[in-house]
């Protein structure tokens, strides 16, 4: 195969599969030229969030099923490389398509160094415990990894297998969890929090266990919506989607289906974030915005002009945004909440495009306590930014009176690396940021796509 890349340049040329290597780059930083001016279109990629539980999901029957619109990013790699190793029948179609058939699966991978090689470097492998607990009987997990956002409690989780009859062990030495599932049985459970990966863990595993399980305080995001729907289709009864209480009638089996994923709602809102702090205009294409809730109304909040315009979001280009007060005069706060509130993975992205707003902002990140340490970052670059505590941050809009100043800095999280990306885009001079590892967990080809925009982003080995 001829593999051509030409990185820092605005049309990128990509030829086969090389995309994949293209991301495996080990310590791997980008050299951003600051000064960006982006226009053109861009398509967002599958919803990653949603892609984690779907994929986890073909493990409930052992017939075929296709899924469409996969994001080609680290994560969902690293779990389709443990289905594979649990015996999964994986064939992919094109880059984004992929057929799977659980038929054969060998419950002995589970003892292997691999898989917990494999499952300590994916927070999302957690999803895979419901439908192996509920079809297979048993399920055992590692300790996950994933963003060093804070505490990221599993009970959850727990507490909704032990409520359908499971049997749990946690081995604190190893920092291992081990279920037993022989008695699972319907039940009433009343959720301790809003978790959408818990709600979408117990909905798995009641989707063919005996009897009727009621979850009442579910998740209803639009990624756990489409993760019923996709029962639905294979056959599950799954009553009161989009709300937050759900139903399930356990059926015995399910069977295949055709799924496609949703665009992804964290890439389009960092896109609107670039656009306005690189006075960009740009159009992001098949959106589905009906599935975005406030996503689009917060970001006019800071005085982001944008256009819908079927289900494409056009943004013009702007030089100043000025941010909203409440109506009573005192300054804006935005935080995050459980859908159909704003989700916490764009208050990285709010808050950087803030720094360039006209106008004060109150930042307020309530589930993570460690989210917003990036800000030390952007006060190196000029932000004015006061880090209240470790869910609050109050910015001071520059009002582009003056730009950020390009730095070497290191992405901590996926959303905090693209933020920095995305200051690093608008500075006054080159950036260096290291550790890329954690965006391309999340964001696919980001720097290729956003050089085809007209940005200057070097991929290299640091």
């Amino acid at each position: 195969m001829v593999v051509i890349i030409r990185i820092g340049v605005k049309n990128p040329i990509i030829t086969g599969n090389e995309d994949a290597k293209h991301k495996t780059m080990s310590n791997a930083s980008f050299i951003v030229q600051g000064n960006c001016r982006l226009s053109g279109e861009i398509t967002p990629q599958g919803a990653k969030n949603e892609a984690l539980q779907v994929i986890s999901a073909v493990l409930l029957t052992d017939q075929l099923v296709t899924i469409t619109n996969i994001p080609d990013i680290i994560d969902v790699q690293r779990l389709i490389k443990l289905l594979k190793g649990l015996g999964v029948k994986v064939n992919r179609l094109d880059k984004n398509s992929y057929t799977f058939q659980a038929d054969d699966i060998d419950l002995d991978f589970f003892a292997s160094k691999a898989y917990l090689e494999e499952a300590k470097k994916i927070r999302g492998s957690v999803m895979l415990m419901g439908p192996l607990l509920a079809r297979f009987g048993r399920a055992f997990l590692p300790k996950p990894g994933g963003d060093k956002i804070g505490r990221r409690r599993l009970d959850t989780h727990f507490h909704g297998f032990i409520k359908l009859g499971a049997e749990f062990k946690y081995v604190e030495e190893s920092d291992e969890f081990f279920l037993d599932g022989g008695n699972l049985s319907g039940t009433y459970i009343h959720m301790e929090e809003i978790s959408v990966t818990g709600t979408a863990n117990v909905v798995m595993a009641a989707s063919i266990t005996e009897g009727v399980t009621t979850i009442y305080n579910a998740a209803c995001e639009p990624y756990l919506q489409q993760l019923c729907r996709m029962l639905s289709s294979m056959g599950a009864k799954i009553e009161g989607t989009g709300s937050n209480l759900l139903k399930i009638t356990g059926v015995e089996k399910l069977g295949g289906c055709d799924h496609r994923i949703l665009p992804d709602m964290i890439e389009i809102g960092s896109l609107i974030g670039l656009a306005a702090m690189t006075k960009s205009g740009i159009t992001i294409k098949n959106t589905q915005h009906k599935h975005l809730g406030i996503i689009p109304h917060t970001f006019q909040k800071l005085g982001i002009q944008l256009n819908i315009d079927g289900d494409d979001i056009v943004i013009p280009q702007q030089d100043l945004y000025e941010i909203q007060n409440f109506i009573d005069g005192s300054i804006l706060t935005i935080y995050d909440a459980p859908w159909p509130g704003f989700t916490p993975d764009l208050l990285s992205i709010v808050l950087v495009t803030a720094t360039q707003a006209k106008g004060s902002i109150l930042i307020h990140q309530k589930m993570f306590e460690s989210r917003l340490f990036f800000v030390d970052k952007l006060i190196d670059m000029g932000a004015q930014i006061i880090l209240c505590d470790p869910h609050r941050a109050t910015v001071i809009g520059l009002e582009r009176k003056s730009q950020l100043r390009g730095i070497r800095m290191s992405s901590p999280d996926i959303r905090a690396g693209v933020s920095l990306l995305i200051a690093a885009l608008s500075a006054n001079s080159t950036s260096q940021i290291d550790n890329i590892q954690q965006i391309d967990r999340g964001y696919e080809n980001i720097d290729l796509r956003l050089n085809s925009l007209g940005a200057e982003i070097e991929r290299i080995s640091s």
